[in-house]
C-alpha cells in the first residue's frame, strides 16, 4: 500500500503547486477566510476598517506591505453585521454577498448571460475576476468597477457613445468607506483632462493631456517618468487612462483620498511602509476657480495669491481687497466690433484686438481643440473668430482656442504653456505707455538724485576734509585698541589692502551672496589659499555687538563640525571677517533646488544630520565655553568639498558662565519658523533653544521641504504639523523627500522624523538635549514617543498663537536672497 501511495502524494504536491483557491457555488467565502493571488501579493476576505466587529465589507488588500491598503470594497453601500455571512456565486453566474438570512447584500449583477459554472480568482494584479469554467471568458472584473483606488494595469474611461464611465469614488472618511463627495473622473475633451468634482463642483483639474503628462501639473515635467498612459480615439468618442506600475518599485496604486487628494503610492514591500510618490492638488492655486473668471493664481510665489490677467479689473474691488477672489474680474476695455481679415481704423488708429501673450500657464478650463495647423494660422483663426477670447499652440497638441472665460487660471514658476489672450488695442497700447512713463520717471528721479548726491558729497569733502581723516583713524584705533583688550587669540588681522586684491577689489564677479548682513565675497590669497570674506554693511543689522561677539566666540571654537574663522579686518568702517571658503556654499542651496537636491541622497543627508548633532554637541557641551547657537537654520549651515556640514555665523550666539542653563533677551533675534516657542514668545533661550532649531532642520533635510514656504492640503499644515500626521499615520515614511531613493533606508528615515518632532516638544523640559539627541541618531535605543507639537491641533485656535504674530520689528532675519553665510 505504502508503494501505492507515495507515487500519489508525490503527484498531488507537484499538482497543488499550481492549484490556487478559488470562490465558488459549493466553496463561498466567508468571514476569517481569505482569498490569495497566486503570487500572494494581494487577498481578499472580510475586514472592518474602524476595528468594529459589527460592521464588515469585502474587500481586497497589499497582502505583503504594511500597514494595510484597500484597494477595492465590494459592499460600499451596505455593510455586513453577521459573522456568517459570505461571498458566493449565484445560480445564474454572479458574484454575490449574502447575509445570515441569506438575502443578497451585493451583487456584480450579471453583464453576460451564461448557464455553465463560474468561479471567482484573485489575480496577481489585484483584479478579482468571475470566469466562465468552460470558455474560460471574464463575465466580471473589479478593474471594470473600481472604489477610490487604481493598480497597476487598471483605467479610468469614458464612452460617449455608450454615455458610460469609470471613474474613481472617495471613501466618506478614512474609516467609511461608503462613498464620499469626491468622484476623479477623465473628461471627454479633446485633448482629455483630469477632473475631481466635489459633489456637483469641479474640484481640481489636471489640465489637457499633452503627449506624455498633463499640463496642468508642473510636477510632470521633462524629467518626470509618468506611471500614466492615455489613448483617445475621438472618431469613436473613447478614452482611457491607464496606470501602470512605477518603475523600481515593487508595488504602487492610486488613491482618491476623502479629503479630495489625489495621491500615488509606492513601496518595496514588507513593513517599509509606503512613501507619498504625488499628492494633488499641492496648493490653493490646484483647487478649481480659486480667483474666478479671469482671475491669475500665482502658484509661482511661495503664498498663492490672485490677480487679474492683464487688461481686466476686479469685478468687485472691496471683495478681492479681502481676499474673497471667487466672483473674478471683468474686462476694463471691451473688445472692438469683429472686423474680420480687415483693419479697423479710427482717425487712422488701428482699433483692431490684439493679443498679449502670458508664460508658464496652465491653461485654462472649457478648450477646444481647432484645425489650424501652426501657431501663426492659430493667432490667425482666433483674430478671425469674433468669439474667440484666446488661443494657445501647444506641441503635441496643436492649437486650443477659448469661447468661453478664462477660468481656473494658473501661473507656475516654471513649465507650463504660452497662452494669448485677446486684449482691446488700447489696452495692449497702455501697457507700453506705462512703461515709458514709468522708465522716463525713474531715469529723471535717478539723474536728480545723482546730482543731489554729487552736490551733497562735494560739500561734505570741502568740509571735513580734515576732520575726517582724523575721525577714521581714531575710529579705526579703537576698534584695534578694543580688540587687543579682548581675548581674539587665533586668529589673524588682515590688512584692507590684501583683501582688495584677494577679491578683485571686490568684484561683482566673487560675489557669493548678499543678506541682511552685508555681502559674503570669494577670495584667494597670494600663496593660493581661497577664503571666504563677510563684509558687514555699515546699515547691518549685525553691528558692533555682533560683530565682536561673533570674532571673540569662533576665534576659541575649533571643531570639524564649525566653520573654521581665520581672521579679521578693520579699517575706517569697514568691518570684515574671514573664513575658510566651503566649495559647496550652504545647504539650502542644494536642500531647497530641484535638480542639486538629487545630489544629496539619504545617505548623504543622514551624514549632514549627524555632523550638525556633533557640532551642537561640541557647542552645548564638548566646549570650554558653553554656547547656543540662536540662528541654528540651513542657510547657516556649510558644505566642504565632501558635503560634511560646517555651523556657521554666530553673530547671535550666547555663552552660558559656570552653572547656568538659560538667559533671557529684552528683543528677540533670529528666524522665523525655527525659534522654539518660549524664545519667541518671552525671549528666553536656551540649550533646548538650538534643540528646537535642529529639530525644525531635521524634518526640512528630511523632507527637503522648507519651513517658511511649505503649506499642505486644505488646511495649509506647516511643516512640523505635516511631520506629526505623517509620523502618526505611516511613521513618517511619507515625510521623505520623494525625489530620491530611500528603499534600503526606511527604518532609518522613521527614526530621524520621530526624532526630529521630540525635538520641536512645545515644552522644553520635554525635548532631549544635544547628547541624547547624538545617542539616539548613533544607537538602536528605543525612542520615547513625542508630544503633539503646537499649531498643531487648531490653527484657528485663539489660544495658540502664531510665530506670525511676532512683531517684525524685533526681529532679525537674513534669508533673503543669501546663498552662503559664514
Amino acid at each position: 500500500m505504502s508503494v501505492f501511495y507515495f507515487p500519489c502524494l508525490i503527484l498531488l504536491t507537484l499538482f497543488s503547486s499550481y492549484c490556487y483557491a478559488a470562490i465558488t457555488t459549493s466553496s463561498p467565502l466567508s468571514i476569517r477566510q481569505t482569498l490569495s493571488s497566486p503570487n500572494e501579493s494581494f487577498e481578499l476576505g472580510f475586514f472592518s476598517p474602524n476595528s468594529s466587529q459589527n460592521h464588515h465589507y469585502v474587500g481586497i488588500w497589499f497582502k505583503r506591505v504594511t500597514p494595510r491598503v484597500y484597494v477595492w470594497v465590494a459592499n460600499r453601500e451596505k455593510s455586513v453585521t453577521s459573522l456568517t455571512a459570505n461571498l458566493t456565486i449565484s445560480s445564474n453566474g454572479s458574484l454575490i454577498l449574502l447575509d445570515e438570512k441569506q438575502d443578497i447584500v451585493w451583487s456584480s449583477g450579471r453583464e453576460v448571460l451564461t448557464f455553465n459554472e463560474c468561479r471567482a480568482e484573485l489575480l496577481n494584479s489585484g483584479n478579482l475576476v468571475l470566469i466562465d469554467n468552460v470558455t474560460g471568458k471574464y463575465l466580471w472584473e473589479s478593474f471594470e468597477h473600481p472604489g477610490d483606488t487604481m493598480l497597476p494595469l487598471s483605467s479610468l474611461m469614458y464612452s460617449t457613445l455608450n454615455n458610460t464611465r469609470r471613474v474613481l469614488t472617495s471613501w466618506k472618511t478614512n474609516t467609511d468607506p461608503s462613498p464620499g463627495e469626491f468622484v476623479a473622473e477623465l473628461t471627454p475633451q479633446v485633448p482629455p483632462q483630469g477632473l475631481v468634482w466635489k459633489g456637483s463642483s469641479p474640484y481640481w483639474r489636471s489640465g489637457p493631456w499633452v503627449d506624455t503628462r498633463f499640463s496642468g501639473i508642473p510636477e510632470m515635467d521633462k524629467t518626470y517618468v509618468n506611471p500614466l498612459t492615455m489613448v483617445q480615439d475621438v472618431v469613436n468618442g473613447t478614452g482611457i487612462l491607464t496606470f501602470c506600475a512605477l518603475r523600481n518599485f515593487d508595488v504602487s496604486y492610486i488613491k482618491l483620498t476623502s479629503d479630495g487628494s489625489l495621491d500615488i503610492h509606492r513601496s518595496n514591500g514588507g513593513t517599509t511602509g509606503w512613501i507619498k510618490h504625488f499628492e494633488g492638488p499641492l496648493s490653493s492655486c490646484d483647487l478649481y476657480g480659486t480667483c474666478g473668471p479671469y482671475g491669475l493664481c500665482m502658484r509661482s510665489i511661495s503664498a498663492p495669491t490672485c490677480k487679474c490677467l492683464r487688461g481686466f479689473v476686479p469685478k468687485s474691488d472691496d471683495e478681492w481687497n479681502n481676499g474673497n477672489w471667487t466672483r473674478g474680474c471683468v474686462r476694463r476695455t471691451e473688445l472692438s466690433s469683429c472686423q474680420g481679415n480687415s483693419a479697423s481704423t479710427t482717425q487712422g488708429k488701428d482699433t483692431t484686438d490684439g493679443f498679449y501673450r502670458v508664460a508658464n500657464i496652465k491653461p485654462p478650463d472649457s478648450y477646444e481643440l481647432t484645425s489650424f495647423g501652426d501657431a501663426e494660422q492659430c493667432h490667425k483663426g482666433c483674430l478671425r473668430n469674433c468669439s474667440c477670447l484666446a488661443f494657445a499652440y501647444i506641441n503635441k497638441i496643436g492649437c486650443l482656442v477659448w469661447n468661453q472665460e478664462l477660468l481656473d487660471t494658473v501661473q507656475f514658476s516654471e513649465e507650463g504653456e504660452f497662452l494669448s489672450i485677446r486684449l482691446a488695442r488700447s489696452e495692449l497700447a497702455r501697457g507700453k505707455r506705462i512703461k515709458i512713463i514709468a522708465v522716463s520717471a525713474i531715469s529723471l528721479c535717478v539723474f536728480f538724485i545723482l546730482v543731489l548726491a554729487a552736490f551733497g558729497c562735494w560739500r561734505y569733502r570741502v568740509k571735513q576734509n580734515g576732520e575726517a581723516r582724523v575721525a577714521m583713524d581714531i575710529s579705526e584705533d579703537s576698534w584695534k585698541n578694543g580688540l587687543k583688550s579682548q581675548d581674539v587669540s587665533g586668529s589673524n588681522f588682515f590688512e584692507m589692502h590684501t583683501i582688495q586684491a584677494a577679491t578683485d577689489n571686490f568684484s561683482v564677479s566673487n560675489k557669493l551672496g548678499q543678506g541682511g548682513f552685508g555681502t559674503v565675497y570669494k577670495g584667494k590669497l597670494k600663496d593660493g589659499k581661497e577664503i571666504a570674506i563677510k563684509r558687514l554693511s555699515n546699515s547691518s543689522g549685525e553691528g558692533t555687538e555682533e560683530f565682536m561677539n561673533e570674532l571673540k566666540l569662533i576665534s576659541k571654537l575649533q571643531h570639524r563640525n564649525l566653520v573654521r574663522l581665520l581672521g579679521y579686518c578693520i579699517e575706517g568702517e569697514e568691518k570684515l571677517l574671514i573664513y575658510e571658503f566651503m566649495v559647496n556654499k550652504s545647504l539650502d542651496t542644494f536642500l531647497f533646488d530641484l535638480k542639486k537636491k538629487l545630489e544629496i541622497d539619504w545617505p548623504k543627508r543622514f551624514n549632514i544630520i549627524q555632523g550638525i548633532a556633533r557640532g551642537l554637541l561640541y557647542l552645548h557641551r564638548d566646549s570650554f565655553l558653553r554656547v547656543v547657537h540662536r540662528d541654528l537654520k540651513a542657510s547657516n549651515i556649510l558644505l566642504d568639498e565632501k558635503m560634511n556640514p560646517k555651523i556657521s555665523d554666530f553673530g547671535l550666539a550666547r555663552m552660558f558662565q559656570g552653572t547656568q542653563n538659560q538667559d533671557n533677551t529684552g528683543r528677540v533675534f533670529g528666524t522665523l519658523g525655527y525659534m522654539s516657542p518660549e524664545y519667541a514668545w518671552t525671549g528666553t533661550y536656551s540649550e533646548k533653544s538650538d534643540i528646537y532649531s535642529f529639530g525644525v532642520l531635521m524634518l526640512e533635510i528630511i523632507s527637503g521641504k522648507e519651513i517658511s514656504s511649505f503649506s499642505h492640503g486644505k488646511e495649509e499644515k506647516n511643516l512640523v504639523a505635516y511631520a506629526w500626521e505623517s509620523w502618526s499615520e505611516t511613521g513618517g515614511v511619507d515625510l521623505l523627500d520623494q525625489d530620491i531613493d530611500d528603499s534600503d533606508s526606511i527604518e532609518a528615515v522613521m527614526r530621524c522624523v520621530q526624532i526630529g518632532l521630540l525635538c520641536v516638544q512645545h515644552q522644553a523640559m520635554d525635548r532631549p538635549n544635544i547628547k541624547q539627541v547624538v545617542s539616539m541618531l548613533t544607537s538602536t535605543m528605543d525612542l520615547p514617543k513625542p508630544k503633539q507639537p503646537i499649531f498643531v491641533s487648531d490653527t484657528s485656535d485663539e489660544d495658540s498663537v502664531s510665530l506670525k504674530s511676532i512683531d517684525h520689528k524685533d526681529m532679525c532675519s537674513d534669508d533673503e536672497n543669501k546663498q552662503e553665510s559664514p
